[in-house]
């Protein structure tokens, strides 16, 4: 352990209680060099990156994943560009607390110079309802604080569009395994981690960061708890399975990838029973079941479509039911997205048809819209299909360069589609 200093600071938390915490918060970077991950945001170059280097902090909605490191980011950028910060939490503060803060930095003498500027952190702000939401709006509109919000929710369903427009909506991902195992290494040596105490065996930081799912906070716990447990100097794979991280695969992780690539392609294959192995293979391997649910959510569009349009319904029904019921009775929700996309009928047209148009796009540029198109005025002779007979109209929708030279979504004939595919060819005869 290092060498303790009476009243010393360690990323702005006293030295003393930093070396009691939890390792996940003990190694909570105090820089914005320390943060990994999130290189979409910080990598240099970016706007982001540049404005905090310039000594400038707007107001933003840090929103991601549990894990991701949204705390952590936001006392990185404060201490980056300077300002002072103060925290609240929207399970256990409430307007009257956010009042007396205010009131307080209303007390404080000087002007609004960057380096006096005030940033207030509300953690889980989706928390607050409306009432609380619009109490911060004044002192955000005015520049008095500048709002670090953290969220695992959607803003556009949980904060206020006032509250939203002003401001910047950051969306953090689930750290990439390069980046765990940076984190786990470092947590293993670091003099404020583990400081050097145990080794791991040979494929332990793999496993880790299978179960954890890109989740920082819980790869770091599992160590913790590893070493907490240890009977020697080497952190084991064989410990971790009695934290209920059981791993099914190998160490390299090939297997754990091949047995999702096997549920993926059995759901594809419109084999429910074989999905539901896969499925409980995963389960009892240990995976977040939430890792399971963006994958069926992400099945309902590429491979069932259009074809029955409620998939996308039911999968993404069962991920935000996951989030808050968790395990296990989660497992109950998993079962039935799998059964309905299993025996769902099958059609990739509209994944096809993004691609399609995607590559469309890169190749040919910004095309210009037609004139009629426009905005407002500027879109004079357009022709407003619900004028007419059946709520249709031919006209030229495409830009110029395009017109009878692509088509990007070819619907199926099966289930809906093909009811899809038949109006679709009523409409090109309606237009002869």
């Amino acid at each position: 352990m290092p060498e303790f200093e009476p009243g010393a600071l360690v990323g702005g938390v006293p030295q003393a209680a930093r070396l009691v915490a939890p390792l996940a918060e003990r190694m909570r970077p105090a820089t914005l060099d320390g943060v990994v991950g999130q290189e979409h945001l910080l990598g240099p170059g970016t706007p982001l990156r540049r404005a905090l280097d310039q000594g400038r902090l707007r107001s933003m909605v840090l929103w991601g994943p549990p894990g991701t490191g949204k705390t952590t980011l936001a006392r990185a950028l404060v201490a980056h560009v300077g300002y002072r910060m103060e925290s609240l939490s929207a399970v256990l503060d409430g307007v009257k607390e956010l009042k007396a803060l205010i009131a307080l930095e209303a007390e404080v003498p000087g002007d609004l110079a960057p380096r006096r500027r005030l940033a207030l952190f509300v953690d889980e702000i989706h928390r607050w309802n409306k009432a609380q939401q619009d109490a911060l709006l004044p002192h955000v509109e005015s520049g008095r604080i500048v709002l670090l919000g953290a969220t695992t929710e959607n803003p556009a369903f949980q904060l206020i569009p006032a509250l939203r427009s002003r401001c910047e909506i950051l969306a953090l991902q689930a750290l990439p395994p390069d980046a765990l195992r940076l984190l786990l290494d470092r947590a293993l040596t670091d003099p404020v981690g583990l400081a050097g105490r145990w080794t791991a065996e040979n494929g332990l930081f793999d496993a880790i960061i299978r179960v954890t799912d890109g989740d920082a906070r819980r790869a770091l716990t599992y160590l913790e708890a590893l070493a907490d447990r240890a009977d020697g100097p080497v952190l084991t794979l064989a410990t971790l399975a009695t934290l209920g991280a059981t791993i099914l695969h190998d160490r390299d992780g090939d297997a754990h990838y091949d047995v999702v690539s096997a549920f993926i392609k059995s759901m594809r294959g419109s084999d429910p029973d074989a999905a539901m192995y896969w499925m409980a293979r995963m389960i009892e391997g240990g995976e977040d079941p939430m890792f399971i649910a963006r994958r069926m959510v992400i099945f309902a569009s590429e491979d069932v479509g259009n074809a029955e349009p409620r998939a996308i319904s039911v999968a993404v029904g069962v991920m935000e039911g996951i989030a808050r019921i968790g395990m296990p009775e989660a497992r109950i929700l998993l079962a039935q997205a799998c059964t309905f996309l299993a025996t769902a009928p099958k059609s990739n047209a509209a994944y096809k048809a993004v691609d399609a148009a995607l590559k469309q796009v890169r190749a040919s540029g910004a095309l210009p819209v037609p004139a009629h198109l426009r905005s407002g005025t500027r879109g004079e002779g357009y022709q407003y299909p619900h004028d007419f007979p059946d709520h249709y109209v031919r006209q030229q929708y495409l830009p110029d360069a395009l017109v009878d030279r692509v088509t990007f979504y070819e619907p199926t004939d099966i289930a809906n589609e093909k009811t899809i595919k038949e109006r679709m060819a009523w409409w090109a005869r309606r237009a002869r």
